[in-house]
C-alpha cells in the first residue's frame, strides 16, 4: 500500500483534527502518501480530494471541529453512487480509506468494504453511542463543556432559589446526560434508557428544598424525546410553584477545543487506523474496551446495539438523596 486517504463525515466532534493530525503523519512516517478527501462522503463522490503533508495538519491538535469539513451524502446507500466513489479514488491510486465518525459514518464505510475496499474506522461523535467501543471521539469535551455551563447555571440558580432544566445532546442515547448530571451532582436524571417517574421528580425536589437546599438540577437526554426538557421545565413548575428555568444547551456541546483525554484517544486511534491498513486489516473499527486500544469487524458491529451501564444510573440516583 503506497497511498491512502483518510475523512471525516456526519457531526464534528472535538478531537477529529487531532485523529486526522495522527493519520497523516502516521502515515508519512510509514512511508505512505495521504490524501484528504474534502465534505465527506459528498466529497469523496465528487472527488474533492487533496494531498496532505505534514505542514498541513500542524498546529491543529488542539483545534475543535475538522479541517477537512464535513457534509451528508443521502443517496451513498446507492451501489451506483459507491461505484462512483471507489473510482475517485482508483484514479488518484488511493488502496485504503480511513473514515472518522458516527454510526452513519461507518455505515458508509462498510458499504465500501462489502464492494471489497480496503476501509478502516475511527468513531468519532459526541453522543458515545457507537457499538464495540467504550469511548468515541469528542464525547469527554462534550461532557466537561456541559459540566462546566451547569456549574455556571447552577451559581444564579442558588442566588435565586430556582429550580433549572438542562437539556443535554444525544439523540439516540443518554451518555452525556448520565456522565454530566454525576459530575454536577444533579438531583434526577432523565435518559431514553431508562423510564423516569415525574412524582419522583417532584418529590425529590421538594425533600431538597425541606433540608434547606436552594436550587435543584435536573439534567434531561434531548433523546427521550423531542421537546423534553421544556416540557419537564413546566410541570415541575405547575407541581411545585418553585421558579423554574429551562436551558438547552444545544450545539454549543459539539464546540471548543477537545480535552487532553480526546487528544490522547484521537492520536492512539488515527495511528491505530493507519497500522491496520499496512497490515491488511480491513473492513474494520478501532475502539477502545476496559482502556486497551482493540478492532472489530464492521458486519459485526452492525448486529450489535450501544449499551449504556445503568450501574451509573443508579449510582446518580444513590447520591442525590
Amino acid at each position: 500500500m503506497k497511498k491512502i486517504a483518510v475523512l471525516t463525515s456526519g457531526s464534528d466532534a472535538p478531537g477529529m483534527n487531532a485523529a486526522i493530525r495522527a493519520v497523516v503523519r502516521r502515515g508519512i512516517f510509514s512511508g505512505l502518501e495521504v490524501y484528504g478527501v474534502r465534505n465527506g462522503f459528498r466529497g469523496l463522490v465528487e472527488g474533492d480530494l487533496i494531498s496532505m503533508d505534514l505542514g498541513s495538519v500542524g498546529d491543529i491538535i488542539h483545534r475543535g471541529g475538522t479541517i477537512l469539513q464535513n457534509d451528508y451524502c443521502e443517496n451513498f446507500q446507492t451501489v451506483e453512487v459507491q461505484k462512483k466513489a471507489l473510482r475517485q479514488l482508483k484514479e488518484v491510486g488511493i488502496e485504503g480509506l480511513i473514515v472518522i465518525g458516527g454510526n452513519g459514518a461507518i455505515k458508509g464505510a462498510e458499504m465500501l468494504s462489502i464492494q471489497g475496499y480496503p476501509t478502516v474506522c475511527i468513531p468519532g461523535t459526541i453522543d458515545n453511542d457507537v457499538p464495540g467501543t467504550d469511548y468515541t471521539i469528542g464525547f469527554d469535551t462534550a461532557v466537561n463543556t456541559a459540566v462546566e455551563a451547569i456549574d455556571k447555571i447552577r451559581n444564579t440558580a442558588s442566588s435565586h432559589d430556582r429550580t433549572y432544566v438542562i437539556e443535554v445532546m444525544g439523540r439516540h442515547a443518554g451518555d452525556i446526560a448520565l456522565w454530566t448530571g454525576i459530575g454536577v451532582g444533579a438531583e434526577s436524571l432523565i435518559i431514553p434508557e431508562a423510564e423516569y417517574d415525574i412524582e419522583d421528580i417532584i418529590a425529590r425536589i421538594k425533600h431538597g428544598y425541606k433540608r434547606g437546599k436552594t436550587h435543584s438540577i435536573i439534567v434531561v437526554a434531548e433523546g427521550v424525546r423531542k421537546g423534553i426538557g421544556t416540557e419537564m421545565g413546566k410541570m415541575i413548575q405547575e407541581k411545585t410553584g418553585f421558579d423554574t428555568k429551562v436551558t438547552i444547551l444545544g450545539h454549543l456541546q459539539r464546540g471548543g477545543a477537545p480535552s487532553a483525554y480526546d487528544r490522547m484517544i484521537s492520536s492512539q486511534m488515527g495511528a491505530k487506523a493507519v497500522d491496520l491498513l499496512n497490515e491488511d486489516k480491513k473492513g474494520v473499527m478501532v475502539g477502545v474496551q476496559n482502556g486497551q486500544l482493540i478492532y472489530r469487524p464492521l458486519e459485526e458491529l452492525m448486529e450489535d446495539q450501544h449499551v449504556i451501564n445503568l450501574e451509573i444510573y443508579h449510582l446518580a440516583r444513590s447520591l442525590s438523596i
